[in-house]
Order: C-alpha cells, then structure tokens, then sequence
C-alpha cells in the first residue's frame, strides 16, 4: 500500500483491484427461468456499444435495461404489445446468446417467434422412432401423464374444494404405476379429464357486464340548406333539440 507524503494510505491497490476483480451482478426483471417480459408503447430492443439496450412502460412509467453479452441469464424476451421497434442487430444479438424472442398481442395470441436454431440430432431422431416399440415411451408417458393428474388434483383440491373429485383423481393417478400400454394410460388420463371437468361444469362462471344505454333521437340541422333532419345519437350525447 502506497504512503502518502502526509501520512495517509493511498488508494492505489483497491483501486487497482477494482479493475482485476470479476463483478457479479444480477438483473431483478429476468425470471429465474431467464424470462424478460415486456410490456407498454413504445417499446425499443436496440443495441449499444454490443450491449442490448431495451425500453418499455407506459407514460412516464418508463423501464430503462442494458444487458451485456455475458451473466445475463436471458433465455426468452417476450415482448407484449404492438408499438415499438426492434432492430436487426439486437436479433442478431438474441441469437448469438442463444436466447429467442417471442411477440404476443394484448390478447395473448402469438404474433412473431424467433427462436436460435440447433444443430440436427439424428441419434435423438432415431430414438424417437422406436420408442414406442423398444418401451422408452410407456415411463415417459407415466410421468407426464403423473403430472398432469398431479395439477388437477391440487386445483381441484385447493381452489375448488371438493375433496371427493380431488380423491378420485389421485387414485387414478396412481393406477399409473400399474399400467403396461400406452393404450391404458390414454384410458386413465380420459377418466381423470371426465371427473375433473365435471367439476367445472357445476361452478357458476359471472362475467362483469357494463350497463347499456339506449341511443337518443335527436334532430340535425344542415347549415347549408337550413333543413333539420333526424337521427340517431351517439349514446350518452343527448342534447336539447328546440
């Protein structure tokens, strides 16, 4: 450590460890599955001396985010709305990094997919093939079939309340262990998919709907000729007409 002529320790070793020293960061907005979501008008993904610079919010609500090409953890930018920009470069910058940009509507109805592109895995191919004729597909079928039971049954259970459909599911589930075709999986999976929205058919669904107002018939004068002519108004324009 360095001296200074009055005494004091210089700060010339932090200083220079500063600059050696990785720095790790984190970035909030990006999910722990390195998914970034936006939202608002607009919006710009835009580059910047090689960093991704992305704008978005509404009004004066603005996000402002830089990302290097490196500890970003981006996967997936999912871009929702319909006004904004996107350059060719910060495509290309998605690709390079392996991560793919997706647009949706405010409807949730896909717009653009753009995703990086993998190498051909003929092994991968292969083994697709014959799954279902060497038994790989019937545990895979299990599991994912398991799953899907095991949601069912922890919505029916949690947030609808009935105890007894959520009981009948997981029992059906739990035939899956003993279940030797892929045939008898479909069966189980269909029996669990009846119990489970019979459930829903007998849950009252209320939809918010706004008043309606009944049109007005009011009277119109042309300027031009003088004559007054009636219509139909614009509901919530009432006027007096003499």
């Amino acid at each position: 450590m360095a001296i200074r002529s009055n005494g004091q320790p210089a700060l010339t070793a932090q200083l220079a460890a500063s600059h050696t020293l990785s720095q790790s960061f984190t970035i909030p907005q990006i999910s722990r599955l390195g998914v970034l979501t936006l939202y608002g008008f607009g919006i710009r993904v835009t580059m910047q001396a090689g960093h991704l610079q992305i704008e978005d919010g509404i009004g004066h609500e603005r996000r402002k985010l830089r990302l290097p090409r490196v500890g970003h953890g981006l996967k997936r930018l999912v871009c929702i709305s319909e006004d904004g920009l996107v350059t060719l470069s910060a495509l290309r910058w998605l690709s390079d990094v392996g991560a793919s940009f997706v647009m949706l509507d405010r409807l949730g109805k896909v717009r653009v997919v753009i995703g990086p592109t993998s190498a051909s895995e003929a092994r991968l191919r292969r083994a697709q093939a014959v799954a279902l004729d060497n038994g790989t597909a019937l545990p895979i079928a299990r599991e994912l079939i398991a799953a899907k039971l095991t949601g069912h049954e922890t919505l029916i259970r949690e947030k609808l309340k009935d105890t007894d459909a959520a009981n009948t599911i997981a029992a059906l589930r739990d035939r899956l262990v003993n279940a030797e075709t892929v045939d008898a999986i479909r069966v189980i999976e269909s029996q669990a998919a009846a119990e489970y929205w019979r459930v829903w058919y007998d849950l009252p669904i209320l939809f918010t709907r706004k008043p309606e107002r009944t049109p007005t018939f009011e009277h119109q004068t042309n300027f031009g000729t003088g004559r007054s002519r009636g219509g139909l108004g614009k509901p919530g324009n009432e006027r007096d007409n003499d």
